[in-house]
């Protein structure tokens, strides 16, 4: 267990809409919403890449010139923060993806590491939207794993499910990744693991056991159990607007300050120190 928490802020996501929901999206809002999250205690800063034309910024983006532009911009605002790069693409046209990798050369960068079927149905028993693959076969993990690996960039691997947890441990195996391990279990997704803090316990005991692990928890005020469950037995934390919305007493947030206020409490609770960028490099191992 590290007795510090590192605590990584999802700035905006890729489903989210910013004429409804308060994302950020230009270099200068990113910027602002990352001095917030930095402020709060969180030493990451996870990005999504939106269009910067007027009206485009629902959709995604990947563009280098925009993915320096936004690191610039945070960087500047945030002195030592760690960036933390979305890589995530269904399709097998994923070149933009590698591209902004291989390009920037962020410290870390995810690594969705097995594939799910992406669902969610309304109350009225109607799919939320149509049935979709997130795709991510072991031809695709080891393109993300060699450019990583080219440029020094750390893999947070995606679990989705139980599953693709137990992949993790395989990939080491094979020898397609050898360096720092770092799990990243997504809970809450509709199609994958729910957010239930009772499920932690047997995802800590599948990984391998000298990796370091988060959760990131998608949902309303019902995840702030399992983030409390998660600095309890020692994991790293994540929240922003990319996952969540809501406090544990059902308050809207309008920041990701907000959001990183509050994980930094959960950290607090369960006796543990917020870590500095400086101490989060060190945990998970970045040379930079």
């Amino acid at each position: 267990m590290s007795d510090k928490a590192v605590i990584t802020c999802a700035l905006n996501g890729v489903l989210t809409d910013p004429k409804q929901h308060n994302v950020p999206v230009t270099p200068e809002q990113m910027a602002r919403e990352a001095k917030a999250a930095f402020d709060a205690g969180a030493s990451i800063m996870h990005i999504h890449l939106r269009q910067q034309a007027p009206d485009k910024g629902h959709l995604p983006s990947w563009e280098v010139s925009v993915s320096k532009e936004i690191q610039q911009a945070i960087r500047e605002a945030c002195p030592g923060v760690i960036i933390n790069h979305t890589s995530g693409v269904s399709g097998p046209n994923y070149n933009g993806a590698l591209d902004c990798i291989r390009e920037t050369r962020p410290e870390i960068a995810a690594c969705n590491a097995g594939s799910l079927n992406y669902l969610k149905v309304k109350a009225d028993n109607s799919w939320a939207w149509p049935p979709m693959m997130f795709d991510n076969a072991v031809e695709k993990v080891k393109d993300y794993l060699d450019v990583m690996n080219a440029v020094g960039t750390i893999p947070e691997f995606e679990c989705f499910d139980v599953g693709i947890v137990r992949c993790v441990g395989m990939y080491r195996q094979v020898g397609m990744y050898k360096g720092p391990l770092e799990y990243n279990f997504v809970m809450g997704v509709a199609s994958g693991m729910p957010s239930d803090p009772d499920l932690l316990p047997i995802l800590i005991k599948l990984k391998r056991p000298e990796a370091q692990f988060q959760v990131t928890a998608i949902g309303r005020e019902e995840i702030w159990p399992l983030h409390q469950r998660c600095a309890e037995l020692g994991g790293h934390l994540r929240t922003g607007l990319e996952d969540a919305f809501y406090l544990a007493d059902g308050k809207k947030v309008t920041s990701n300050g907000q959001l990183i206020d509050a994980i930094a409490a959960c950290a607090r609770r369960a006796g543990r120190e917020i870590a500095s960028p400086a101490e989060a490099r060190k945990i998970f191992g970045t040379n930079r």
